[in-house]
């Protein structure tokens, strides 16, 4: 077969990628995984201390075992298990090379341009994920350089005044995680109380610190502008503005639908932008390009995750089985 053609193109090389790579080499099927990062790296991009809410089995792909030192792994261990997957069965994966479009050619196959190269393949899996493009606050001030879409850990945030917004789990660990190391934290909250989503040991927690006041809260609220060194709040009750040295938005994810639309993948007519596939199959609307992962939701980026859609690079192995590779 001659370099750069393939059976099957995997764009994105997470969890779920990695499971329909083991599913292409098990059956013998000539596959590449092209990721734009490093290995799963929405998981790298995760906060150092972050916990799973899940408990390890429920990571695990291909029946590849998955020990961790308590039921629910963190990000280090979810990092070292992935990658010892990927080395141990030599899977064949590029990384740190933007996949640029997804074309159909009129033969039936694919055409893949990246920022490196250029693929033809039979079929292709779109398994991207979410945590690329962050939900923006489009609010003055958005540029400035002590605004962050993404929390890594609360050591640069001590003696600062800190502004989390979002009450998500990542919002509530990083405020969390601040506070305890000595930052000032302030919370703005869209709505009117933590998510009902926070893992259920650590919401308690977050509202005791409220309560207490330790950490400042301000629900059914907004940025309206981040200036050099303060911060103007929209409120209930009125505008106010507040001492700032940082400002850590995390308000949520999106899927690159640019990338899905350009290759004719539909989505719903509504704001939740569901792209169209078929449960059983994963192919979605053009025929030969397969969906897996958090993908999947759309802008409902909490309804599929690792435990949820292992399930996917099966049926789409299984329905490849029946298409001429």
């Amino acid at each position: 077969m001659k370099e750069n053609q393939f059976d099957i193109i995997i764009v994105g090389g997470g969890p779920i990628g990695i499971a329909c790579a083991l599913e292409c080499k098990k059956r013998g099927w000539n596959y590449v995984i092209i990721e734009k990062g490093t290995l799963t790296n929405s998981l790298f991009n995760y906060p150092k201390n972050m916990t799973f809410f899940s408990t390890s089995e429920k990571l695990e792909i291909d029946e590849i075992p998955f020990i961790s030192n308590n039921p629910k792994p963190n990000r280090d261990e979810a990092l070292e298990y992935y990658r010892r997957v990927t080395t141990s069965n030599q899977l064949n994966i590029h990384l740190f090379e933007t996949v640029l479009g997804i074309e159909k050619t009129t033969a039936g196959g694919f055409i893949i341009k990246t920022d490196k190269s250029t693929y033809s393949s039979k079929y292709t899996i779109v398994s991207t994920g979410f945590y690329d493009i962050p939900k923006m606050l489009d609010v003055p001030g958005e540029n400035l350089n002590k605004v962050t879409h993404y929390y890594k850990e609360a050591h640069q945030y001590a003696l600062q005044d800190v502004l989390v917004v979002g009450a998500s789990n990542s919002a509530v660990d990083a405020a969390l995680e601040i506070w305890r190391k000595g930052g000032r934290v302030t919370m703005v909250v869209r709505g009117e109380s933590i998510g009902e989503r926070v893992k259920y040991w650590v919401r308690p927690d977050i509202i005791n610190r409220i309560e207490e006041g330790s950490i400042k809260a301000y629900f059914n609220a907004n940025i309206k502008e981040i200036k050099d060194r303060e911060v103007v709040i929209a409120t209930k009750n009125g505008e106010e503005t507040i001492p700032n040295d940082f400002v850590i938005a995390l308000t949520g994810y999106l899927p690159n639908f640019k990338l899905l639309e350009s290759s004719g993948v539909k989505l719903s007519k509504d704001e939740k932008n569901i792209p169209y596939y078929d449960s059983e199959t994963m192919v979605s609307n053009v025929e030969g390009l397969y969906l897996a992962g958090v993908v999947c939701g759309g802008n409902e980026t909490h309804k599929w995750f690792i435990e949820n859609s292992r399930i996917h690079a099966k049926r789409i192995a299984e329905h490849l089985e029946t298409q001429s590779l």
